[in-house]
């Protein structure tokens, strides 16, 4: 059941360790604050809150089941699960008070696990696609720059190329609009690790032109190498908020929340 407004304001504030940097204090590029979701009467997010810089890469891990991809969900507005509660800020503009369409027109985009590659479509298209609408991104010439199996591949059914080769036109397909916070579900599930490792250069790439990166990923110790900071989740609440650092370092953390 939903809570009320009088349940929420007298819930207990998160214990965040002493290097966090909690979306109630200093202002942030993008920010979650106090966000409750659910799935029918299920409830899954309970009160998460982090805040990002600009160009940072923040890992949002846990174990199965602990509301990565709810919260994923959630900050780019769909409506399963239904966010009830609490705000998300990116570079000044509410996108809780937004639709799913308007928070990825003001720069949220989402790749999901699936990466929902458009059946019918060659791998130019699916970009194309992308770009009908304003505002753009990047150009097909930079985004093949980036890919250049992309490239190579222009006029292949997107559905037909390898998982890797699909993870790649998901994140092109993402910066082919104006976006400054990219959202990440398992982008290495499934993949050989030497497509792992194109994939991070490439995300390290798109760090360096300043874009904001929220990666989920169940290989944590890939993902906490890349990464700038860290928020751990279990049951749907944030357990840890620092550095990727304090997390590889901390081994009793690692067991507890991270089963590695």
């Amino acid at each position: 059941m939903t809570l009320t407004e009088d349940q929420l304001t007298n819930r207990t504030p998160k214990d965040f360790s002493s290097h966090s940097n909690k979306a109630a204090t200093a202002p942030a590029f993008f920010s979650a604050y106090d966000l409750h979701a659910y799935y029918g009467e299920s409830y899954i997010v309970q009160g998460v809150s982090f805040n990002i810089h600009e160009g940072e890469i923040l890992a949002l891990l846990g174990r199965n089941g602990a509301g990565k991809t709810s919260t994923l969900r959630a900050l780019a507005r769909l409506d399963d699960p239904q966010l009830t509660h609490g705000e998300v800020w990116l570079d000044h503009q509410p996108l809780h008070k937004m639709s799913s369409y308007q928070a990825a027109s003001a720069g949220l985009q989402l790749v999901p696990e699936d990466r929902r590659i458009i059946p019918g479509l060659t791998v130019e298209e699916n970009l194309q696609l992308a770009q009908i609408a304003p505002p753009v991104g990047w150009s097909l010439d930079r985004l093949y720059d980036l890919f250049p199996r992309l490239g190579e591949r222009r006029k292949q059914e997107g559905v037909t190329l390898s998982g890797g080769e699909q993870q790649m036109l998901a994140i092109a397909r993402a910066l082919a609009r104006d976006i400054k916070v990219l959202l990440l579900d398992e982008p290495y599930e499934g993949l050989a690790p030497v497509i792992v490792d194109e994939i991070e250069k490439t995300l390290n790439i798109i760090k360096q032109q300043g874009i904001t990166t929220v990666i989920v990923e169940q290989n944590a110790v890939r993902a906490l190498m890349l990464a700038d900071r860290a928020v751990i989740l279990d049951t749907g609440t944030v357990v840890f908020d620092g550095t990727a650092k304090e997390v590889l370092d901390n081994e009793q953390l690692r067991a507890e929340y991270l089963a590695i």
